[in-house]
C-alpha cells in the first residue's frame, strides 16, 4: 500500500474543484473502471478515462484533461501505471495543482498528488486500484474508499460504487456533493459488441449523485444483462394472475381479457411490455417470467397509483 498527503491549501480558487475517486482492475475479469464524485457539475466529462486492455485513469484537482488520452496512449503502448503517472506530470509545469491515479492492464498502480492541491488532498494506491481526493473532509475518505473497495464482492462497477458510498460516508468533499460517473470497459461490452463500454453512467446534477448512481447501475443491470434462466418464475397460480393484472394497468392488456389462465394473449402482451420498455434482454421462453422484469412492472405501477 501507498499513501501520499499533500499538505495543500485552503480553496480559493474558482477554477479547482474537491474530487474524490477509484481507478482500478477487476483481477478476475481484467475488467477496468473508474468511479468519481464531485461537488462540481457533470464531473464525468472531466475526471474518468478507461481503455480495454489498456488501463484507467482519474484526472483531477486542477484537472489537466490531455491526461486522460495522453495517459491511456502510453498504457497501451505497454507503460505500466508508475511510468504514466511520471511522464504526465513531468511534462507539466502545473503539475503540483493537479492529482491523478492510474491502473495498468496487469492491476498496476500508482498516483500523484501535487503539493498545491488544496486540503485535505492524498491518495492510496494497492494492487489493481488507485484512490485519491482533494477538498475532503480528511484522509478518512480515501482510506475507507480503498478498504470498500477491497472487501466488496461481485462486479466492477458494484465495488467501485461502494468505494463511492464508502468514501461519502466518511465524509467525501467537504464541500458537498453534486455529481457522479461510472465507467467500466471490457473488449467487446459495449452495446452490441461494438466499444468497449460496459458500463458508462453519469450523475450530472444531484442532491445525492453517488444513490442516483446506483438507482441508475440497477436498471443497466436489468436492461443490458441476460437473465439467469434458473431464476425464471413461473407463469402459474397467482402468479400469472398478478402479471395479467400489472398488465391491465399497465395498459398492455384490456381489462376484459384478465383473469383465467396464462393465455395467448396475456403472452403476448407481455412479450410487447418487453419490447416496449426495451427489455428484450429479459425475455424468457414462453410461460417464464424473470423476476427483475416483475419487480420493475409492479413498480411502475406503483408509481403509476401513487401519483394519482
Amino acid at each position: 500500500m501507498v499513501l501520499a498527503v499533500s499538505p495543500g491549501r485552503s480553496p480559493g480558487s474558482p477554477a479547482a474543484f474537491g474530487t474524490f475517486s477509484i481507478v482500478a482492475r477487476d483481477a478476475q475479469t481484467g475488467d477496468l473502471g473508474v468511479a468519481v464524485q464531485s461537488k462540481f457539475l457533470a464531473v464525468g466529462a472531466v475526471v474518468p478515462w478507461a481503455r480495454a486492455g489498456a488501463g484507467a485513469i482519474a484526472t483531477q484537482a486542477l484537472a489537466n484533461t490531455s491526461f486522460g488520452p495522453r495517459g491511456l496512449e502510453l498504457l497501451e503502448r505497454g507503460a505500466a501505471a508508475a511510468e504514466v503517472v511520471e511522464r504526465l506530470v513531468a511534462d507539466d509545469p502545473e503539475s503540483e495543482h493537479r492529482q491523478v491515479g492510474v491502473v495498468d492492464a496487469l492491476g498496476g498502480s500508482s498516483a500523484h498528488t501535487g503539493s498545491r492541491c488544496y486540503a485535505w488532498a492524498g491518495h492510496r494506491c494497492g494492487p489493481g486500484y488507485a484512490c485519491q481526493g482533494n477538498i475532503l473532509v480528511g484522509r478518512d475518505t480515501v482510506e475507507a474508499m480503498a478498504e470498500a473497495f477491497l472487501g466488496a464482492r461481485g462486479e466492477l462497477a458494484e465495488r467501485l460504487i461502494a468505494a463511492l458510498s464508502a468514501g461519502q460516508a466518511a465524509g467525501g468533499d467537504r464541500r458537498g456533493q453534486q455529481s457522479a460517473a461510472l465507467l467500466v470497459v471490457r473488449v467487446g461490452g459495449g452495446y452490441g459488441g461494438f466499444t468497449d463500454r460496459l458500463v458508462d453512467l453519469r450523475v450530472d446534477d444531484h442532491p445525492r449523485p453517488i444513490e442516483e448512481l446506483a438507482r441508475l447501475y440497477r436498471l443497466h443491470r436489468l436492461y443490458f444483462t441476460r437473465p439467469d434462466p434458473g431464476a425464471a418464475l413461473a407463469l402459474e397460480g397467482e402468479l400469472a394472475a398478478e402479471v395479467r393484472g400489472l398488465l391491465v394497468r399497465l395498459g398492455c392488456l384490456e381489462p376484459g381479457e384478465a383473469g383465467g389462465a396464462w393465455d395467448a394473449a396475456a403472452a403476448e402482451a407481455l412479450t410487447r411490455f418487453h419490447h416496449t420498455e426495451n427489455l428484450e434482454e429479459r425475455l424468457c421462453p414462453p410461460g417464464r417470467l424473470d423476476p427483475g422484469v416483475l419487480e420493475f412492472m409492479r413498480g411502475l405501477v406503483a408509481g403509476a397509483e401513487a401519483q394519482r
